[in-house]
């Protein structure tokens, strides 16, 4: 299991576990690591944690986080990096075997330029929140023209309940509301991020026992079939329904 080490002018201070999905680093009492520096914002930096891999992001902090002596925003943590946020250092050590690469995970970031389709959506009324938001839901490849998603006749098993044996189904994302109404997202990678950056980000995963929603950016939580999706991984079963940035998402497995 992967751990941080915490440090401050060479002594080490504390060793923490990276048991959590989400680990928050802070100077007030809430966090799992507290910083108590005023350098250190209240709420400073976040690290997800997804089987093998984790990745940090600074959350608009006030001085900065520096990994390996570079500032970030986002970034795919690996043996021996070092996170630096004010005077403070943490190592990170995880001698796992990684599920995905720096590369990969970075394709699966959030484009904030859409890729526009080859015909124009149909004109749907929405905030500018949820137009703004929708706009950032795109796969790497320009989408066709929205087809209409054919459902499978019976609904699969939710993937907790299949047998560890039986393969996952693929699956996807519709877009129900705003601009981006009609749009589909395959869910082809270990990682894929939806949302609007600044305001909700959340990240599906895709791992051997079916694929998860975990929160990753903003104030307050994304809603999984109307109830808020809370700091921990949710499993996603066929035809629930997500709503991110103001916006409707409907996630299903594909026929």
């Amino acid at each position: 299991m992967a751990k941080l080490i915490l440090s401050v002018d060479g002594q080490v201070l504390k060793e923490h576990t990276l048991s959590k999905e989400r680990t928050l680093i802070g100077r007030k009492p809430h966090n799992d690591i507290q910083i108590d520096n005023l350098a250190v914002s209240g709420e400073h930096a976040a690290i997800i944690t997804i089987l093998n891999d984790s990745f940090i992001e600074d959350l608009g902090s006030t001085n900065g986080t520096l990994v390996n002596g570079k500032p970030i925003k986002k970034h795919f943590l690996q043996n021996n990096d070092v996170i630096e946020i004010g005077k403070h250092k943490l190592k990170y050590f995880n001698d796992a075997p990684s599920q995905t690469s720096a590369a990969d995970f970075e394709k699966t970031m959030i484009i904030r330029s859409p890729v526009k389709p080859a015909a124009p959506p149909p004109q749907v009324a929405g905030t500018p929140q949820e137009r703004s938001a929708t706009d950032t839901v795109t796969s790497m490849k320009a989408p066709a023209p929205a087809p209409e998603v054919v459902k499978p006749a019976a609904a699969p098993q939710s993937p907790t309940a299949q047998a560890d044996h039986a393969p996952l189904p693929d699956a996807a994302i519709q877009v129900l509301s705003g601009a981006a109404a009609g749009r589909t997202l395959d869910l082809t990678k270990n990682l894929t991020t939806i949302g609007k950056p600044g305001l909700q980000v959340a990240v599906i995963t895709k791992r051997p026992n079916g694929y998860f929603i975990t929160h990753v950016e903003g104030a307050s939580y994304p809603t999984l079939n109307g109830s808020s999706l809370g700091a921990q991984a949710h499993p996603l079963a066929d035809h629930d329904m997500i709503e991110i940035a103001g916006v409707k998402m409907e996630f299903f497995f594909k026929p």
